[in-house]
């Protein structure tokens, strides 16, 4: 199974809250090569792991510590990082208008063109509404809050 992994849901692997043993469960049970990410997902992570450390939720040495972890995982081809195209936001504009009533923000309807052009089984996510569209275009969900 091939799975697009939704900065929310990995987000729980690299900093410890609540849903984390279950992220990390479900991370060790995917197979090599099944955990894919975007270019999108770099600059969230890197936002987000800023963010926790102004809220004052993260220390500077863990800040660090965990960015780095993420580099690694996808320089050694833990996470495999699928290039975000031109066509890529043509996509999302046509996942806006075939879900009209999902309420997809923009670059919640990039994560799912990216995981359509990854053509993966199944997307994981904290995102209710990301996970509810998924379910509408026929991806296995799975949900950490």
């Amino acid at each position: 199974m091939k799975c697009y992994l939704d900065t929310s849901a990995l987000a729980k692997w690299y900093v410890w809250e609540p849903g984390s043993e279950a992220f990390e469960d479900f991370i060790r049970s995917l197979d090599e090569d099944a955990a894919i990410i975007s270019p999108l997902t770099i600059t969230e992570m890197r936002s987000l792991l800023a963010r926790r450390r102004r809220m004052r939720e993260l220390e500077k040495a863990h800040e660090q510590q965990a960015w780095q972890t993420f580099l690694r995982d996808i320089a050694s081809g833990a996470l495999n990082v699928m290039p975000l195209r031109d066509q890529t936001f043509m996509r999302a504009v046509d996942l806006l208008e075939q879900l009209p009533d999902c309420a997809l923000r923009t670059l919640d309807a990039l994560h799912l063109a990216l995981a359509d052009q990854a053509n993966v089984n199944a997307l994981a996510s904290g995102d209710r509404i990301m996970l509810r569209a998924a379910r509408l275009l026929g991806l296995q969900t799975h949900a950490f809050h």
